[in-house]
């Protein structure tokens, strides 16, 4: 390896798989909602934003709708 590195000859060029990377949001949820993924963590070892990630994903997936009634 080198030593030094002159960044001005790499050429950098965008990465191709950019737009499928995560964005990175602010999002408020319920304390016991945090715990709940929380366990759901520590049982499968996966990190429990991870967990809300897949939860999300798979309601994208399924084009699952949100069922309220409003007392």
């Amino acid at each position: 390896m080198l030593k030094e590195y002159d960044v001005d000859k790499l050429n950098p060029r965008k990465n191709p798989y950019a737009k499928g990377l995560k964005k990175q949001v602010t999002i408020n949820l319920s304390p016991s909602v945090i715990e709940y993924f929380k366990e759901q963590s520590q049982e499968t070892g996966i990190p429990y934003q991870t967990l809300i990630n897949l939860y999300l994903v798979d309601c994208v997936k399924e084009k699952k709708k949100l069922e309220m009634t409003w007392i």
